[in-house]
């Protein structure tokens, strides 16, 4: 017979009274010193930046870690990203179970039956080492929404890791339907050498050549990437550059393929951190995590967005979404 572990992961919000007793109880989140299983190298980027940009809890009694990849969700339909590992490392079982609840504010009743149900698929980066569960819910209120997810590993043994979280009335990010800022990014033109763009290896030119404004000034679709290369040290962020550059050679035609670094200055960091400086360019999009990704259609309307690495599968499928719909 199966055996049934439960974990249950809460992300602390504001408005939730922890001092009401018979809310879920609540677990501890991983302190600076703890380790991360599944997270790849983080020296060069300081721990408590990477806890304060993604909810990461620890079950002390399984030791089951989920990172939220996506805390930027609000009241609508949105792509929810999480990433499961234990003391063994990254969970990759293919898919998950996912069901969402809506927990009211300080309620004591038991809660009801789920608002949705759906699938999250396991998604392997490029080159290995990393992965995310991926799916979309629709949040239809604000307030403290509950996700539980379902596997069965190797073994036989079905885990059921349920983690919360607030959402707000609204997103700090540009949600679907919300128009672009046309944002003066700097293209090649400006600098006299791409390094001075991108803390990227080998850049390609081509996404370097509009900025955002100059793109939805000329009514063309546009799909950009927020990501510094050279820093995706956590376990949320991918190769999301490299992976513009081929989608770029492929729909370069219809659509303006365009990188933003995170920092302005990726030539003078050199490996040290506390010499970048945060393009002023995050903060007019309203993004407070690291990897982000939009496509905007020919009217300068946010068609599809996606925090944290988003696979090849789910990119290209929505730039053939928003592209065939121009």
């Amino acid at each position: 017979m199966r055996r049934m572990l439960v974990v249950t992961l809460v992300l602390v919000a504001l408005f939730v009274s922890c001092a009401d007793s018979d809310a879920p109880p609540l677990r501890s989140p991983l302190d600076d010193s703890a380790a991360v299983a599944g997270v790849a190298n983080l020296a060069r980027e300081p721990r408590s930046a990477f806890f304060a940009m993604y909810p990461h809890f620890k079950d002390a009694a399984t030791g089951i870690d989920v990172v939220l990849g996506s805390p930027g969700v609000a009241v609508g339909r949105h792509r929810v990203a999480f990433v499961l590992s234990d003391g063994q490392g990254l969970i990759r079982e293919p898919t998950v179970r996912v069901a969402s609840y809506f927990r009211p504010q300080g309620a004591s009743e038991a809660r009801s039956g789920p608002v949705e149900e759906a699938i999250a698929a396991f998604f392997e980066f490029p080159f290995g080492g990393r992965g995310i569960y991926s799916t979309a819910l629709t949040f239809d209120r604000a307030g403290l929404w509950e996700i539980e997810a379902q596997l069965t590993r190797n073994d036989g043994v079905v885990v059921a890791t349920t983690f919360a979280f607030p959402v707000p009335e609204q997103t700090g990010a540009p949600d679907v339907g919300d128009p672009a800022p046309h944002s003066e990014s700097r293209t090649a033109g400006d600098v006299g050498s791409l390094a001075e763009l991108t803390s990227g290896h080998e850049p390609v030119a081509a996404l370097y050549e509009h900025s955002i404004a100059e793109t939805l000034a000329a009514g063309r679709a546009l799909v950009v990437v927020f990501a510094s290369p050279a820093f995706c040290t956590n376990a949320l962020c991918g190769p999301q550059v490299e992976l513009l550059g081929e989608l770029s050679a492929i729909y370069g035609e219809l659509a303006d393929f365009t990188h933003v670094d995170l920092y302005e200055n990726p030539h003078e960091i050199q490996g040290d951190l506390d010499r970048a400086r945060r393009t002023p360019i995050l903060e007019q999009w309203g993004l407070g995590t690291d990897e982000w990704t939009f496509i905007v259609d020919g009217e300068g309307n946010v068609a599809a967005r996606f925090e944290a690495y988003v696979t090849r599968d789910e990119l290209e499928a929505a730039i053939v979404a928003t592209l065939g719909s121009d």
